[in-house]
Order: C-alpha cells, then sequence, then structure tokens
C-alpha cells in the first residue's frame, strides 16, 4: 500500500532517498472495515488518510438530523475534515468507511515536521492542496449550474462502480437531491 503513496509522490517531485524514508517512519497502513469511523464530528483531527483501494466519504449532520456528503475518497485520494484539520478545530465532519478500504495514515504533527525537513514536500502539498481546490470548486459549480441528471451523469463518469457498495441516500445527499429524484433519474436514464 505504501509503495503506491510513495510512486504517486514520485510523480509529482523528486523525492530523496531520506523523504522517503520519513514517508515510511511516519505513514500507519491500516485496513478498515465498512462501517469503520476514521474521524467522528465533534472531536479533534488529528490525521489525514490516503486511501489506496475502497471508498470513504465525509459528511455532516444538519440540525434536522439529515446527512449531506461533502466528499467520496477512492484509490489516491487523500480525505479528513480538512477545516478542522488546519485550524486545529473539531470536527465538523464525519470521516466513515463505505466499503472494505487500505488507507495510510498521517498525524498532522508529523506531516508537519516532514515540511521543516523536506522543502520538497512543500511543492507535493501545493499541488494536492491545488487538486482539491479544483475538485470543490468544481463541485460547487456543478451544484449551480447543472440539472441533478448532468449531476448525477457526471458522478456515474467521476466513480464508476460506486452505485455497487453506496447507499442510494449517499449518492442522492452528494448530488443534493432527494431519494425519489434519483430513483426517477436512474430509471430515466435506464430507458435510454
Amino acid at each position: 500500500m505504501l509503495q503506491d503513496l510513495i510512486s504517486s509522490i514520485k510523480n509529482l517531485i523528486e523525492m530523496s532517498p531520506e523523504a522517503e524514508e520519513y514517508v515510511n517512519s511516519i505513514a500507519k497502513e491500516k485496513k478498515v472495515s465498512k462501517g469503520d469511523i476514521l474521524i467522528r464530528q465533534g472531536q479533534r483531527v488529528e490525521n489525514t488518510f490516503y486511501v489506496t483501494s475502497g471508498c470513504i466519504r465525509s459528511f455532516c449532520v444538519d440540525k434536522n438530523g439529515k446527512e449531506h456528503t461533502l466528499q467520496f475518497a477512492i484509490k489516491n485520494w487523500w480525505i479528513s475534515d480538512f477545516i478542522a484539520y488546519y485550524d486545529t478545530d473539531i470536527a465538523t465532519l464525519t470521516v466513515e468507511c463505505i466499503k472494505d478500504s487500505n488507507i495510510i495514515q498521517f498525524n498532522a504533527k508529523d506531516l508537519d515536521e516532514i515540511y521543516l525537513k523536506f522543502s520538497e514536500f512543500e511543492i507535493f502539498q501545493r499541488k494536492i492542496l491545488e487538486r482539491h481546490v479544483v475538485s470543490l470548486n468544481k463541485r460547487i459549480l456543478n451544484q449551480l449550474q447543472l440539472t441533478a441528471k448532468e449531476r448525477y451523469n457526471l458522478f456515474t463518469k467521476q466513480y464508476p462502480d460506486i452505485e455497487l457498495y453506496t447507499p442510494n441516500y449517499h449518492i442522492a445527499s452528494y448530488l443534493g437531491i432527494t431519494q425519489q429524484s434519483l430513483s426517477r433519474i436512474r430509471a430515466e436514464k435506464s430507458k435510454t
């Protein structure tokens, strides 16, 4: 699992053997099961996670008890409650495993050290943050500009197999539609 991450890093930056050794020393490879909670809304956030296989989602629960899925993380994606992570605040999101997954866990303090010891990781972090910001901005624009059907079609292209193991209400909450609307869209799509 760790070699997947090392390869991903090396695709973005030149990494010295010492930097690779440090990453190996702070990385914690884990197998997590469907239903496992990695971060719970209301707790302190000290970790971020790199997904090597499976699927994890982040979501919040509003004051009416309704879930809103913010992100799905599949292979080669990072996930955490980044607001709490970077602001050193309590979590506003829950991060849950929705399919048995392999992850690499990093502690925030250890990651901060890597930037001091190996300046090339600042470039890597910037590139990861750029990718994340672009993804979130596209998602916001899609919510504002696309129809529910267009958002669903885009979603199935981005996550081709996710419907095999993700409950409908997770997908509907991610798309910002009701489960009934999702069912109608799927029914229409199956007719074509």
